[in-house]
């Protein structure tokens, strides 16, 4: 044990050149949610190159699940400044999120790109029934780690129900913190809230803090459009926590149902052709950012989707930044790790009720039916990668 402590410590003087090349490796084969990062992290991060231990990830990951933001990004982001402090973990982030950020960028201009090459939207008319085939699948195997038992499947049915008939953003953090009370309240675990010694770096908290409460000024003083696209992003990236499909219910209802700044079928392409790719599934956000700003110039439309990207990864950067030089002394605390049954359950509702919710927008028609089912199966038997997934769907939408 000892000489495995030794390994893992040795690598605090690694070359960040090296260290931003396993970064990169990750990204490439980082597809499907923070579930299937977290198993590319393992095999790159710890076996590989012993840069944590095994024990080390696990306590980081329950860390990342507890704080708003985007869980698998927050974990890389944490394993970049236990190797090399903040300016390492901000290279991380660039080295992570910023390739699959353009990428969706460019494809917020699908809909121009199709007309230029005369080819209908109609094409990617199967793409959402995929996208609501992943989901479905994500929420069942995040549902089968969550439920341990007859708490945790009330909390995931009152997630799944409460948020189904309640669409306003408000509802999302309030199930989540719920979930967490109760799990609390029912541990009947003493000492919960035991004493630790903490000494954070109040700045990124402070920071984190001026950019929530000055967006809402802002969007209150202002008509600019990509004012306040930034803001909500950042609102979303605030108030969701887990991966990216938590954070799918809560944009659908902002960005389609309400402001109506795309379709329903826009939403499930940008959300569906995202599977395809490696990285964070937040990088959407980019996507959905340049649609919303639509109608103006490509400049104003990337500025939109810079909006939608910066914002919603910097909230959570802030605070891996704010609490992770305190995390050893942190996780000391039994009701911080309490309250993590309780909320990934409630999570694993929200991710339960999205996949009904965009079944239903996209229609039962029986082609889509089929695309859902196949879509579904072939995931769950792990022989056909994502992205062959997208390029059949797209195929079968152009041919068929």
């Amino acid at each position: 044990m000892k000489k495995l402590h030794e390994n893992v410590n040795s690598h605090k003087n690694v070359k960040w050149g090296s260290f931003l090349k396993d970064v990169f490796i990750c990204s490439l084969g980082a597809y499907g949610g923070p579930e299937a990062h977290y198993g590319v992290f393992t095999d790159q991060m710890v076996i590989k190159k012993k840069y944590l231990t095994e024990k080390e990830l696990v306590e980081l990951i329950a860390l990342t699940g507890i704080l708003p933001g985007p869980s698998s990004t927050q974990t890389l982001v944490a394993i970049g400044h236990k190797v090399g402090g903040p300016k390492l973990a901000f290279l991380t982030m660039l080295v992570w999120s910023l390739p699959v950020l353009v990428i969706m960028t460019i494809l917020s201009f699908l809909s121009q790109l199709l007309g230029t090459f005369h080819l209908s939207q109609d094409g990617l008319r199967y793409i959402g029934p995929m996208a609501v085939g992943f989901i479905i699948v994500a929420a069942y195997r995040i549902g089968r780690k969550v439920v341990k038992d007859k708490i945790t499947l009330m909390l995931l049915l009152f997630g799944a129900i409460t948020t189904y008939f309640i669409r306003a953003p408000w509802i999302y953090p309030l199930v989540l913190l719920i979930g967490g009370g109760v799990s609390i309240v029912t541990s009947n675990e003493k000492n919960l809230w035991n004493h630790v010694k903490l000494a954070p770096p109040w700045k990124y908290l402070i920071a984190f803090a001026i950019f929530a409460v000055g967006g809402i000024v802002l969007t209150l003083t202002t008509d600019s459009k990509l004012v306040h696209l930034f803001e909500s992003f950042y609102r979303y990236g605030y108030l969701v926590i887990g991966g990216g499909q938590v954070v799918v219910p809560l944009m659908y209802s902002e960005l389609v149902e309400v402001n109506q700044y795309m379709t329903n079928q826009e939403f499930l392409t940008g959300f569906g052709l995202v599977q395809g790719l490696p990285g964070p599934m937040f990088s959407f956000s980019a996507y959905a950012g340049g649609m919303a700003a639509r109608g103006q110039s490509t400049l104003y439309q990337i500025l939109g989707a810079a909006a939608g990207g910066v914002g919603i990864f910097l909230p959570g950067l802030l605070l891996i930044y704010f609490i992770y030089p305190i995390w050893e002394n942190l996780k000391q605390i039994k009701g911080i790790k309490m309250s993590l049954k309780g909320i990934t359950a409630v999570a694993g509702g929200l991710i339960s009720v999205a996949a009904v919710i965009l079944m239903q927008k996209s229609g039962f028609a029986l082609d889509n039916v089929i695309i859902m089912l196949i879509t579904v199966l072939l995931l769950f038997t792990k022989k056909v990668p994502a992205p062959l997934i997208v390029v059949f769907t797209l195929l079968a939408g152009f041919l068929i």
